[in-house]
C-alpha cells in the first residue's frame, strides 16, 4: 500500500471513529476528527505528518514510498 493511501485511509477512519463517539458517547469526541483535519492541514504546508514519520521509524517504508507492515520483505 502505497504512504499517501494508507495516510487517507487511516484520516478517514478516524474522522468516523470520532464522529461515531460523538453522536453515541460524548460531543467531546468532535476534538478527534477536528485534530485530524488540523493535523492534515499542517501537514500540506509542512510536509511532515506524524505516521509517516513513526512508519519510517521502524522501517516499514521502502524507498518507492510502499508501506511492508512488519518490516521490509526479503
Amino acid at each position: 500500500m502505497k504512504t499517501e493511501s494508507f495516510i487517507r485511509l487511516l484520516a478517514g477512519s478516524f474522522v468516523l471513529l470520532g464522529t461515531v463517539l460523538a453522536w453515541r458517547v460524548s460531543p467531546a469526541w468532535l476534538l478527534l476528527p477536528g485534530f485530524v483535519g488540523a493535523n492534515l492541514i499542517q501537514s500540506a504546508f509542512t510536509g511532515f505528518c506524524p505516521p509517516t514519520f513513526i512508519l519510517g521509524k521502524l522501517g516499514w517504508i521502502d524507498v518507492t514510498g510502499v508501506i511492508h507492515f512488519g518490516g521490509p520483505r526479503k
